[in-house]
């Protein structure tokens, strides 16, 4: 028999190091560390061991041999035997079985007792402080120790927001020994999990998910969100005589404005905002891209007609049709494609397209979304909303204009 034949066949039989690779597999997933809450009583435990066949060991001997050996010096591995006879070298024994008997004897062949102290201690407090969230730890065991050092304070968290469920406070009035507003915001998606095991249901917004609503989910104050808009006409600023100013409000003063004028423009870059031609009865909103939760609970927006104006590209498009799903009576602005062929010389390329349906486009604004998405104009087309030449713009809102009026 050659000797890369050998070799070839060495290779498929189970060495130490895949013994140990199968322990390892074992602490990654959070196994071993698990046994040490729920006590399940696995061990001794199995080991998955593949040997030679008996023409291998009829042709390879002495490799067989020195397999075994290696295999029989494996530290806290219990290998078993069967014995085979052979015709030429009489009766012998070569393993078939790999045992790890005890947790301990697992722990030390990875070298991870000193973690698994570890993680004990921290399960020890957390049995005594919190017992509710033992079942967390179980799933997630590792987690537990990369916070170790700070699984003391994200108690103290979880024993506060108990005392104190839905605070109508901000995180930076919360009054916690060595617990900041940035030591929270950093944890919050540790801490969601917590509290949802922690608090009764009653206490917790189930639909707000997502770190970004972390304090809409358990009743803490958020950071208004703001909205930021030109008036247009200076016949209708709420500000009189300060021409068509610039104003930032948070949403629920935005909200509770009266109906000032009858149209609204929404562009996503700040440029194309600031530079906005003057328009009678109108405002423009400078955009957030895909969020449109501020605006969403604003009624009279409901009232007015509205006009998105975005990138002429496949996300400029999702944006619009997300919008549609807040406001459905919502018009499309330079999103043509006219707008597009005239400005060739200006097309730019879009990096990542958004590849989803679109539902709330109309025909030709689908036509064309399809048209840039399928690649049939130019690969990933895209012409930014900037890059529209400015009489053009003054052009497309005096027509506008003529057919509103």
């Amino acid at each position: 028999m050659s000797r890369s034949k050998t070799a070839s066949s060495k290779n498929k039989w189970t060495c130490p190091a895949d013994l140990r690779t199968q322990v390892q597999k074992l602490w990654d997933n959070g196994e071993l560390l698990a046994e040490l809450i729920d006590h399940e009583r696995s061990f001794p435990k199995r080991l998955g061991l593949k040997g030679p066949t008996s023409t291998e060991i009829s042709e390879n001997f002495e490799g067989v041999r020195l397999w075994a050996k290696e295999l029989m010096n494996v530290p806290y591995c219990r290998i078993g035997m069967k014995t085979f006879s052979h015709r030429v070298f009489g009766i012998n024994s070569i393993p078939n079985e790999a045992w790890v008997d005890s947790l301990d004897d697992m722990l030390a062949m990875l070298g991870k007792r000193t973690e698994a102290n570890r993680f004990n201690a921290l399960l020890d407090e957390t049995r005594q402080r919190q017992p509710l969230l033992l079942s967390w730890l179980a799933k997630r065991p590792l987690k537990v120790l990369e916070l170790a050092d700070r699984w003391s304070l994200l108690l103290d968290i979880v024993d506060w927001m108990q005392d104190h469920p839905r605070p109508g406070i901000y995180l930076r009035q919360v009054d916690i020994a060595g617990v900041n507003s940035k030591f929270i915001e950093a944890h919050r998606g540790v801490l969601t999990e917590l509290f949802d095991i922690s608090l009764p249901e009653d206490y917790i917004v189930s639909e707000a998910t997502g770190v970004g609503l972390f304090s809409v989910r358990y009743g803490f104050r958020d950071k208004p969100a703001r909205i930021r808009f030109r008036v247009l006409d200076p016949s209708k600023s709420p500000l009189p005589g300060s021409g068509t100013p610039d104003i930032t409000l948070d949403s629920n003063s935005f909200a509770r404005l009266p109906t000032i004028v009858s149209q609204v423009f929404i562009t996503e870059n700040e440029t194309n905002f600031l530079a906005f031609p003057a328009v009678a009865d109108s405002i423009v909103i400078f955009g957030s891209g895909y969020g449109w939760d501020n605006l969403s609970h604003i009624q009279w927006l409901s009232g007015c007609l509205i006009y998105y104006w975005g990138d002429i590209d496949t996300h400029g498009f999702a944006i619009l049709n997300q919008l549609r799903s807040r406001f459905g009576h919502v018009e499309s602005f330079m999103m043509d494609r006219e707008t597009l062929m005239v400005h060739k010389p200006l097309w730019g390329n879009e990096k990542d397209q958004a590849f989803q349906d679109l539902p709330l486009l109309t025909a030709d604004e689908q036509d064309l979304f399809y048209d840039l998405r399928d690649n049939r104009i130019r690969k990933n087309l895209r012409l930014e909303q900037e890059f529209i030449g400015f009489g053009w713009i003054e052009n497309t809102l005096a027509r506008l204009q003529r057919g509103t009026s």
